[in-house]
C-alpha cells in the first residue's frame, strides 16, 4: 500500500515532500557543480589564504549568495586528491585541518578569465541572483551586530528590519 500511495503523487518520496518536485537540490535555487569546478574552487580559495574545509563550504556559499554550497562529500574526497597529488598540505592547527597550497599547487591555480573565478563561471546577473547575494550580506551584517553590538545598536537594527519588512511586502501589494 505505502508504495502505491509513492507512485500516484510527483515530487513525494518516502514521506518527504521534495521541492519542485525533480529530485533532491533540484528548485532549491543551488549551483550544480562538477568535481573539476570544485577542485579548481578549492585551489582558487586556497590561492586566497590557507582554509580548513568547513571553512571552504561556508566561503563558496558566501561567495555565491548562497546558490551553491558545496557538501562536505565533495569537499574533503578533493582535498585528499589535491593533498595526494602534492597540490596542498594539510596542517593541524587548533584541532582542525587546516590546507595551504604547496609550490605545486600555487602553479596549478586556474588562471582567471576576466576576472571570474571558478565558482563564477556560468553565473547570470539576474536580478534574483543580485537579491539572494544582498539578502546574504545583509544576514552577515546582521549577525555582526548580534555578536558585537551595542544594545542601541540592536533597537536600531530591528527597527530597520521591521520597516525594510513592511517596505518589501509593499512592493508585493504593488504589483496587484
Amino acid at each position: 500500500m505505502h508504495g502505491s500511495r509513492q507512485r500516484g503523487r510527483r515530487g513525494f518520496r518516502g514521506g518527504r515532500e521534495m521541492r519542485g518536485g525533480w529530485g533532491p537540490g533540484y528548485g532549491r535555487g543551488r549551483h550544480r557543480v562538477r568535481r573539476g569546478d570544485v577542485r579548481s574552487a578549492i585551489l582558487a580559495l586556497l590561492d586566497d589564504r590557507p582554509m580548513h574545509g568547513y571553512e571552504m563550504i561556508q566561503e563558496l556559499e558566501e561567495r555565491t549568495g548562497g546558490r551553491w554550497r558545496p557538501s562536505a562529500g565533495s569537499i574533503y574526497p578533493t582535498l585528499q586528491l589535491l593533498e595526494d597529488e602534492g597540490l596542498v598540505k594539510g596542517d593541524e592547527v587548533d584541532g582542525r585541518n587546516v590546507f595551504a597550497l604547496t609550490d605545486s599547487g600555487r602553479e596549478a591555480v586556474p588562471e582567471r578569465t576576466e576576472g571570474k573565478q571558478p565558482w563564477e563561471e556560468g553565473d547570470e546577473d539576474t536580478p534574483h541572483h543580485k537579491l539572494r547575494a544582498e539578502a546574504f550580506r545583509t544576514r552577515a551584517a546582521l549577525v555582526q551586530i548580534g555578536r558585537a553590538g551595542e544594545e542601541e545598536q540592536v533597537k536600531e537594527a530591528v527597527e530597520i528590519l521591521t520597516d525594510t519588512r513592511k517596505r518589501l511586502y509593499s512592493i508585493l501589494a504593488e504589483a496587484d
